[in-house]
């Protein structure tokens, strides 16, 4: 089934030189989108309820919004996590977190890659976010969690804490990341289970990795029971990544759409305050684009 959702035949695996941008692969790929589960039904009626349009157009007849930042149908990134209609249930399916290659990510990433995933201008965004809304440097007490982490975290120049976790694929990867404090190597898509601590840290990054996640509930749940009350995850990505490792639901629905999806996470997750997005987007058509969905844990004690 996943071989004819993405249409990609018998190719190999991609290096980090043929990395495409799911953008195009979705562009390219609009009649297949019909064959996910009840998730692009939930995803289209939600955008086509916020666009006010009950017969907009794209790949279904009209009754499937065709997500793309470019689209001037789309919402802005900020509004889409706005009053959102969410199912009494989570709304996608087994079938929806498929990928094309199924074998096992720790041999996908035994080599280390030395590379960013994405350009300058968007790194530079990303780094001025967290400048904003990280607790001070050298701070006492407080304790960061990179999650799917590598040999860089975009953290601002100079920036320490007494305790910065990395958690990763890739041992040699993570040893040259000078943020990291330590670092616990764990396919989070084998055992979701994270080995901290409850109200261990004030908090939680992940950077261009949640469209990896099969497991994205066990995940957010986890990353709520390890957060301390009022912590902040913090979920960035753009229109990049491995295709065959990104999950089918990713891949076959555009920018817009993944604000929706990992919004989503944090609500069917629980224990988090509702999700917001922003678009940190350092310069629109010409640099990749760079999103934000972040939440705080809930803080009963306030």
């Amino acid at each position: 089934m996943a071989l004819l959702r993405f249409g990609y035949g018998l190719r190999t695996l991609p290096t980090i030189s043929s990395e495409l941008k799911c953008l195009k692969v979705q562009q390219s790929r609009v009649g297949r989108r019909l064959l996910l589960g009840i998730g692009t039904p939930f995803l289209g009626n939600q955008f086509l309820k916020m666009a006010g349009n009950s017969s907009s157009t794209g790949g279904g007849g009209g009754k499937y919004f065709l997500a793309s930042a470019k689209q001037p149908s789309a919402p802005p990134i900020q509004e889409i996590l706005k009053n959102v209609d969410w199912p009494a249930d989570f709304p996608y399916t087994a079938q929806d977190f498929q990928r094309f290659d199924e074998s096992s990510d720790l041999v996908f990433y035994e080599s280390p890659r030395f590379v960013t995933h994405i350009d300058d201008p968007a790194i530079a965004a990303l780094t001025k976010y967290y400048s904003k809304v990280f607790p001070p440097s050298n701070t006492p007490g407080i304790s960061l969690l990179d999650l799917c982490s590598s040999w860089v975290s975009h953290f601002p120049a100079g920036y320490k804490q007494d305790k910065v976790v990395g958690m990763g694929m890739n041992e040699e990867e993570l040893k040259r990341n000078p943020v990291l404090t330590e670092y616990i190597v764990q396919d989070l898509n084998v055992d979701p289970k994270l080995p901290f601590e409850d109200n261990s840290f004030d908090v939680i990054t992940n950077v261009v990795s949640v469209d990896y996640l099969t497991k994205p509930i066990d995940v957010f749940k986890e990353m709520c029971r390890v957060l301390k009350p009022g912590g902040l995850a913090i979920m960035s990505f753009s229109n990049r990544c491995f295709f065959t490792k990104a999950i089918s639901i990713w891949t076959s629905t555009g920018d817009p759409h993944h604000v929706l999806i990992v919004g989503s996470y944090f609500y069917y997750a629980g224990g988090f305050e509702p999700p917001q997005a922003l678009d940190i987007s350092p310069n629109p058509g010409r640099s990749d684009p760079m999103y934000i969905v972040y939440s705080r844990k809930v803080n009963n004690t306030a």
